[in-house]
């Protein structure tokens, strides 16, 4: 990597790169900076300025660079910052460029107390960039891609399930209509839109804009090193409408648009089938513009990576963006879901336009959340019935969502299951929303992404879609939700599944939701009539609610005993300890009281009495 080297020697060997005519310029700074000079004059040069100033780590040294390797913020009169400031150091093991030599060694301390000390970033000298892929696409990235904050071309390799839940998203609206205008509105490097671009071909028309210049440029770039033609004028101010073709150009195997232009901007320009919205952070600046002109029964699927305000870390910031008054949960990451699709049908319903959501999942890294988007106001004033308060206890977190009505209650907390507010003293309940209400999963769609994601050969999201279809159906036993032929017994979700014919789970109308032929059109009319059927909202810990000095069951034996007293019971990607199901606490910890097992019973004392004798001690 750049001005990483074992000895000097290392340094002067990527000389002949820069070789001019006898002269030799140094590989470290900028010509403005360091003519080219003769050798004896350039091996001084690199052993005071370069090998002397340093941050060493497992033997390597990472000299101090001047080449424009970081983008240097302009000063308050529009000027550049002094050259000297652009010296940085290049972290040897996740190629981060760092300004201060005690930066870069507590930076190096994080990574050995991570257990991370192998040189991942070695790439050829002379090189400002390596190549990744993902899905078949490659893309090649800039030696600081890991860091928003520093970097304009910021790649997140742990997004990875992001992108292909999108894909498999927009592979399913594929099906239903082609070709499809679709967006991805923040493209960085360009990986989401390129992915959808060369495995869908034909029945995507992609465009793929970014502000800033530096991002478009290596998206252009991008493009190329996939064999894909690159559409619309460069620095043009209206973007033509003239469709992606399929043709093929020499070895291009599709066409991009590629734009720079601001997200916001392009979306009331331009009307789109599918839209992505996946900027650094929050995404509520961008929804207002996605709903204004997206096409009737279009998807648009919302990445927020904000997960401090989502996830009850910073309480103000998540009132400033969501308008939501939340506090941490056990069900947390379901709440931010929840929040985020309030904000989303919100402004939906500010352009009369209702939503339909298909699937959300919120996981380590990020809440997703894919819509589609029913014009008119009718499902527009469906959807802002669904955004209610909820009432959560303090002291054992059952929770209730608020009835319906403008009318003052004396009481809310009898709308609540529990009795805590009975026996304790003082206030036990707090407020929390606008939340969405409605249910969080289309068990038809997930079949059909499931299907797509088979397809496509994505393995790694395969299990999480399975989960979410047990979970939209709130069901342990799932039935064969791909192909023609009909799966032999499995084990799904820890229980052995039934075996079903798909025509006959296509036609059954267990699930409460659409069957997979339904017109989206009459969704909310079928919601209305079925919306006992809904998957129950929220869940509850196995962990959080166990019983002290008990030993408890199995979780996958614990479903089995809800299932057996009458509940609905699933698993949740949420939480892999979680249950939802549509007993109350009370119930739920009924069930589980009656199955755990007190840690030291009569029986085990009579075999073990060395056991016993060293409890009473």
């Amino acid at each position: 990597g750049p001005g990483v080297a074992t000895k000097l020697e290392g340094l002067e060997g990527s000389l002949s790169l820069f070789s001019t005519a006898g002269r030799k310029a140094c590989p470290l700074c900028p010509e403005e900076k360091f003519k080219a000079c003769y050798s004896h004059k350039l091996r001084r040069h690199l052993q005071n300025l370069h090998w002397k100033v340093y941050a060493e780590f497992e033997g390597q040294r990472m000299c101090i660079c001047h080449l424009p390797c970081r983008q240097l913020k302009p000063s308050p009169n529009g000027d550049q910052a002094p050259g000297r400031l652009g010296a940085h150091y290049h972290c040897v093991v996740c190629s981060v460029t760092i300004a201060r030599k005690t930066d870069m060694i507590s930076h190096l301390k994080r990574h050995v107390n991570k257990g991370e000390t192998e040189a991942s970033y070695l790439a050829p000298s002379g090189l400002a960039f390596e190549i990744m892929k993902e899905l078949g696409t490659n893309v090649q990235l800039m030696p600081n891609h890991t860091t928003p904050q520093k970097t304009d071309t910021y790649f997140n390799r742990k997004m990875k399930t992001n992108r292909q839940l999108v894909f498999c998203s927009l592979a399913v609206l594929a099906e239903e209509r082609n070709p499809l205008d679709c967006l991805d509105a923040f493209g960085a490097t360009g990986i989401m839109g390129l992915q959808w671009a060369k495995h869908l071909r034909n029945a995507v028309k992609v465009t793929i804009t970014d502000v800033n210049e530096a991002c478009v440029k290596m998206i252009r770039e991008n493009c190329q090193l996939n064999h894909i033609r690159v559409e619309g004028s460069r620095g043009s101010s209206r973007v033509p409408d003239g469709g992606a073709g399929g043709g093929v150009d020499g070895m291009t195997i599709a066409a991009v648009e590629v734009a720079k232009m601001d997200a916001n901007v392009i979306m009331h320009l331009r009307p789109f089938d599918y839209i992505h919205l996946d900027p650094f952070g929050t995404a509520v600046n961008y929804l207002d513009s996605a709903f204004r002109n997206v096409r009737n029964l279009g998807i648009i699927s919302v990445t927020s990576t904000d997960t401090s305000s989502l996830y009850s870390k910073s309480l103000n910031v998540t009132l400033r963006h969501y308008g939501s008054n939340i506090v941490r949960t056990e069900y947390y990451k379901e709440l931010a879901a929840r929040m985020v699709l309030a904000t989303v049908a919100r402004s939906a319903a500010r352009c009369n336009k209702g939503i339909e959501v298909l699937l959300a999942v919120a996981l380590e890294h990020f809440v997703l959340v894919v819509v589609r988007v029913l014009r008119g106001p009718t499902q527009a004033d469906e959807s802002a019935k669904r955004i209610r308060q909820l009432i959560h206890c303090q002291w054992c977190e059952e929770r209730v969502f608020l009835k319906q009505g403008s009318m003052v209650e004396e009481n809310l907390y009898r709308q609540l299951p529990c009795h805590c507010h009975g026996s304790m003293p003082g206030k036990t309940a707090v407020e929390l929303g606008p939340l969405w209400s409605g249910p969080l999963f289309n068990t038809g769609f997930l079949r059909r992404m499931l299907f797509a994601a088979v397809q496509h050969s994505m393995d790694d999201i395969q299990p999480l879609v399975k989960t979410l279809i047990c979970e939209s159906e709130c069901t342990t036993l799932k039935s064969s939700v791909h192909g023609t032929a009909a799966l032999t017994n499995q084990v799904e979700c820890g229980v052995v599944i039934k075996v079903q014919k798909v025509d006959e789970c296509n036609t059954s109308d267990h699930s409460g939701k659409r069957k997979t032929g339904d017109e989206p059109g009459n969704v909310m009319k079928k919601l209305k009539s079925d919306a006992s059927l809904e998957h129950p909202a929220f869940y509850y810990s196995i962990h959080r609610h166990s019983i002290r000095g008990m030993n408890m069951p199995k979780l996958n034996k614990f479903l089995q005993y809800l299932t057996e007293a009458g509940f609905r019971v699933s698993r949740t990607h949420f939480d892999p300890t979680g249950v939802r199901t549509d007993a109350t606490l009370d119930q739920f910890k009924a069930v589980l009281t009656k199955y755990s097992v007190p840690t030291y019973t009569n029986s085990s004392a009579t075999q073990n009495p060395e056991e016993t004798l060293r409890v009473v001690e």
